[in-house]
């Protein structure tokens, strides 16, 4: 008997981003013990929909996964098409990431024209309601659920939200994994040097896109707070703009916060990922809605203790007082977790920390759980 057929449907090369690196790093574990396609997009988001400035990776394609660019998200006719030729591969197992409502259609579709008597679907999902809500969202919902065998929720609010819509079919509960696919940690004093940074301040990190419900204003009212200017606490704010960027640069003004925040707001390409998270003291999250969050896997995998707000899934991934400090989505209240970080010199063993609890979250356990999922009726 040949090897199990896996097909990975989503984000993958020439596109960039936390969905494209975390389906890439997932079917390179999965082809550990099977056949692994990634069948990713020619048109992922219409160019009017998408924020950023580029879709693209500058990176070349990752050496040893096979990605065939097929899927055109916005026409039905190349759903038939596509869904004809995945009738026609017979994967044993399907595999999809379940991120936007919008991709609700095109996907769905998919899974029902593609899947065979034998074949099996298997989702992991992001979220099944979005953060930023839009009309339709509910029914392109149900239309990509209805056709998966089995769900994987990577936080606790997330699988709640999917017993509404499906309460009866199998689902787990995993984690994120680590993200370990930007290459090991560099000293401090590397990383500050590659950033021309100053060697002896203390710098605090926002680290990705910047959209409203990650909480950046929140964050910038913090560094406002009396207690981190006398602390001459510096932020660094590293990641592109997905929405208007003009009321951010006019409440620096506002705050007058001058060069205590530098802001590195570019996309940050693959390579200089760990120069961010080795150069600073402390990620901080300062989230107003959230399920999980890749920034707290990375900052795992780069050891660096967190600061998060009380919202959905960052609590279960960031033990209070032990790998960071949680808090609630207020400026004062961020700035005093931050402040209790410097003032009670907590680097050394929340480090330590960081180092035992990352060890839960590997890709071999979640691989494991989607050939469980995969198996059982």
């Amino acid at each position: 008997m040949g090897k199990k057929k896996i097909l990975f449907l989503g984000p993958a090369w020439p596109y960039r981003g936390g969905l494209a690196a975390y389906n890439e790093r997932l079917a390179e574990e999965l082809q550990k013990d099977a056949e692994v396609e990634i069948w990713t997009f020619t048109v992922q988001y219409p160019s009017f929909l998408f924020p950023g400035k580029s879709q693209y990776a500058t990176e070349p394609a990752p050496p040893h996964l096979k990605i065939r660019r097929l899927i055109n998200s916005i026409n039905p006719l190349n759903w038939l098409k596509v869904g004809r030729m995945i009738r026609k591969w017979q994967p044993d197992l399907i595999v999809t990431k379940y991120w936007l409502p919008l991709m609700g259609p095109c996907l769905g579709s998919l899974l029902r024209l593609g899947k065979g008597k034998n074949t099996r679907v298997v989702s992991i999902l992001d979220n099944v309601i979005p953060h930023e809500k839009r009309a339709g969202d509910v029914p392109f919902t149900r239309y990509f659920l209805k056709p998966v065998d089995a769900f994987i929720a990577m936080s606790q609010s997330v699988l709640d939200d999917l017993r509404l819509f499906e309460p009866g079919k199998p689902a787990s509960l995993i984690p994120h994994p680590i993200y370990d696919n930007y290459g090991p940690a560099v000293s401090k004093s590397v990383a500050r040097e590659q950033l021309k940074l100053q060697q002896d301040k203390k710098y605090i990190l926002f680290f990705g896109f910047i959209r409203q419900y990650k909480g950046l204003d929140l964050l910038l009212r913090a560094m406002a707070d009396e207690r981190m200017k006398q602390m001459d606490i510096h932020l660094i704010v590293a990641g592109e703009f997905y929405e208007d960027a003009a009321p951010y640069h006019q409440l620096l003004e506002q705050l007058q916060l001058g060069d205590r925040v530098l802001m590195h707001t570019d996309f940050i390409p693959n390579d200089a990922v760990k120069n961010y998270f080795c150069a600073a003291d402390l990620v901080v999250q300062p989230y107003k809605s959230a399920t999980q969050s890749g920034i707290s896997q990375i900052a795992y995998h780069f050891e660096k203790p967190m600061v998060v707000t009380r919202v959905g899934g960052l609590v279960e991934m960031v033990p209070d007082n032990i790998v960071g400090f949680q808090c609630e989505p207020e400026p004062a209240d961020i700035a005093a977790a931050i402040e209790k970080y410097y003032r009670d010199n907590r680097e050394a063993d929340m480090t330590a920390a960081v180092r035992v609890e990352k060890k839960q979250y590997s890709w071999e356990r979640l691989a494991g759980e989607i050939h469980k999922l995969a198996a059982s009726k």
